[in-house]
């Protein structure tokens, strides 16, 4: 477990020392999620870990934070969800951009006005455009974001499942290996990529929060 171990100190340094009380993890509660969840808590679980509630989540993955936080002894979850009426206005279907704007990059970027830096779960072997993915990203808000598993494999991901006896996502034994809004997400085969099941058949690839705000402003998401 030694990229465990240095990934774990890594995160102490940044939680206890470097931004102490001025950082948070932002965890969809997906399929590779329990981790960084579990690796978290074990160092604080009082970590402020926020949670986007889009209102158009599968019911398992509701479910399935429940069952982390519960297990894992968090302290401090906060749930953003979308402003009501911006939602309603933006339809999954006809106009994702939007949809994702309204239901994830708006409610996100309030949800961390408190926080210096935040921490995400993202890794390289997941593709795209996150194959060539920094471990510290700089925003041009000047938010600070950390991506503590980026070097991590599948098969790193599946080690530490195994070692600490995490629970699974209930749907990836259905085939989804990346999980997200419910319209926009389906189960893929063993030869894809593993977010080749997000917004199929669109050139969309990423929600958006993973931008900074003025990259977003110019770049569709």
């Amino acid at each position: 477990m030694t990229r465990a171990d240095d990934t774990a100190a890594l995160l102490r340094v940044l939680i206890h020392e470097r931004f102490a009380n001025r950082i948070a993890l932002v965890s969809a509660f997906g399929a590779e999620s329990a981790v960084l969840l579990h690796m978290t808590a074990a160092i604080d679980p009082a970590l402020p870990v926020i949670f986007l509630d889009t209102e158009k989540l599968f019911p398992e993955t509701l479910a399935y934070r429940d069952r982390l936080a519960a297990r894992l002894g968090l302290r401090d979850l906060r749930v953003a969800r979308p402003d009501p009426v911006t939602a309603m206005a933006a339809d999954p279907v006809q106009d994702p951009d939007g949809c994702c704007a309204a239901r994830k990059t708006g409610p996100l970027d309030a949800a961390l006005a408190p926080f210096d830096a935040w921490i995400s779960g993202r890794k390289r072997f997941q593709g795209g455009d996150r194959s060539a993915l920094e471990a510290v990203e700089f925003g041009a808000d000047w938010r600070i974001k950390i991506n503590p598993l980026a070097g991590w494999s599948a098969a790193d991901i599946a080690a530490y499942f195994d070692h600490f006896d995490l629970p699974p996502h209930p749907l990836v034994a259905r085939g989804f290996r990346s999980i997200g809004c419910a319209p926009c997400t389906r189960a893929v085969r063993a030869d894809e990529d593993p977010r080749a099941g997000r917004w199929d058949g669109l050139a969309k690839t990423e929600c958006g929060i993973h931008r900074s705000p003025a990259f977003r402003d110019k770049v569709p998401a």
